[in-house]
C-alpha cells in the first residue's frame, strides 16, 4: 500500500509549474509561516457528507437528492419574483465550486455576527474580492452573483435519521437553509442576476449551524476553489478524520467513495475515470491538509482467469481507501456528529 501523499508528482521545473500547482505551493508556504489560527470558513455537516451538483444539471433539472449513511440532502430550484418584469423569474439548481464557496461565506457571517441575518452586499464583495482575488466586476463575479441567486431561491433541506436501540423506528430532522432575502434588481434589465442586500437564514438551519458547523481553513478552500470535487473531498475529511479513534482504522471502498463523490461517471469505462479523477483532487487536498492520514490501496494486479472455456486476464477492482485518526484542519469546535 502507498501513502496517496507519495502519488504527488516529483519536482518540475518552473515553467511547467500550473496555476493551480502555483497556488497550492504558494498556500503551503504561507501555513508554514503562519504562527497564528487560521481564518476559517464553516460548512455544515451533512453537506460534507453530501454534496451539490458538480456541474450545472441544466434548466430542466429542478430536484437534486443525496444520501449518505443516516444524512440527506434535497435541493429543489426555485424562482424569484421580479418586480420590473411583473413576473417569477425561474433559477436553476446551484452547483459547482462558487455555490459552494458562497454558502460557506454565509455559514461563517452567521456563526461569526451569531446572527441569522446576513448582511450580504458588502460581506460578499469583501470576500469576493479580497479573499478570492476576483475583480470587481467580469464573468467570476457574476457567476458568484448568479449562484448567490439560485442558493436564494433553492428551496434546500438537510435531514438526518436516527434509529432507537431496537431498530424499528426512524426520526427524521429536517430543516431549510435560507427563510427570507431582500432582492434589488439590477439597472441593467438584460441583466438577470439578482444581488440581495440581506439573507435571512432559516431559524432550524443557524441553530444546527450552531451546533454541527464544521471548521475549515479558508486558505484552503480558496486554493482548492477551482474543483468542486477537490472542495467535497476536504469537507469530507476534514469531518471524518478526527472522529476516528486513535489506534484504529476506517476502510473506505471504491464503492462507496463512487456513490459519494462519483456525480457524472457512470458504466466501467466511467468508474475507472472516477478513480483517476478521484486520485488527483484527493492528492491536491492532501497537499494542504499535511496531517491528514489516509492511505489509499493500490490497484491489484490483472489476474488470468478461466472464461467460457479460455483463459482471459481480468483487472481486480481498486480496493479503496483506509482512513486513519488525524488532527482536523484546525482546532474542532465542540459539536455533535450527525
Amino acid at each position: 500500500m502507498k501513502h496517496v501523499s507519495e502519488l504527488l508528482p516529483a519536482t518540475v521545473e518552473p515553467k511547467a509549474i500550473t496555476p493551480i500547482q502555483k497556488r497550492l505551493i504558494e498556500t503551503v508556504e504561507r501555513n508554514v509561516r503562519c504562527t497564528t489560527v487560521p481564518v476559517r470558513l464553516y460548512q455544515h455537516t451533512v453537506l460534507c457528507q453530501t454534496s451539490l451538483p458538480y456541474r450545472d444539471p441544466g434548466e430542466d433539472v429542478r430536484t437534486w437528492e443525496r444520501t449518505n449513511g443516516n444524512v440527506y440532502l434535497k435541493v429543489k430550484a426555485g424562482e424569484a419574483f421580479h418586480p420590473g418584469e411583473r413576473r417569477y423569474i425561474p433559477f436553476g439548481l446551484p452547483f459547482g465550486p462558487k455555490a459552494r464557496l458562497v454558502l460557506m461565506h454565509l455559514n461563517q457571517r452567521a456563526l461569526i455576527n451569531q446572527n441569522p441575518r446576513i448582511e450580504v452586499e458588502d460581506s460578499l464583495t469583501a470576500f469576493t474580492r479580497d479573499v478570492l482575488g476576483l475583480g470587481k466586476n467580469g464573468r467570476n463575479v457574476h457567476a458568484i452573483k448568479n449562484q448567490l441567486a439560485r442558493l436564494q431561491v433553492s428551496d434546500i433541506s438537510l435531514a438526518a435519521c436516527y434509529r432507537d436501540g431496537d431498530g424499528d423506528r426512524a426520526e427524521v430532522d429536517r430543516v431549510n437553509v435560507i427563510r427570507g432575502f431582500d432582492v434589488w434588481c439590477p439597472k441593467d434589465p438584460r441583466q438577470r442576476v439578482l444581488w440581495s442586500s440581506t439573507i435571512d437564514l432559516s431559524l432550524d438551519y443557524y441553530a444546527s449551524l450552531l451546533s454541527y458547523a464544521v471548521p475549515l481553513v479558508e486558505a484552503h478552500i480558496v486554493a482548492l476553489s477551482h474543483s468542486s470535487l477537490a472542495l467535497d473531498i476536504y469537507s469530507w475529511l476534514a469531518q471524518r478524520l478526527h472522529r476516528i479513534p486513535m489506534n484504529e482504522s476506517v476502510h473506505v471502498s471504491w464503492t462507496a467513495l463512487h456513490g459519494q463523490f462519483g456525480q457524472g461517471y457512470s458504466g466501467e469505462r466511467g468508474i475507472r475515470k472516477f478513480r483517476q479523477v478521484f486520485r488527483v483532487g484527493l492528492s491536491q487536498v492532501l497537499a494542504l491538509y499535511r496531517d491528514a492520514k489516509v492511505v489509499d490501496e493500490e490497484e491489484q494486479r490483472p489476474v488470468m482467469v478461466a472464461q467460457s472455456g479460455h483463459s482471459v486476464w481480468r483487472e481486480q477492482p481498486a480496493q479503496g481507501l483506509t482512513l486513519c485518526h488525524s488532527k482536523p484542519p484546525v482546532p474542532p469546535r465542540l459539536y455533535p456528529v450527525l
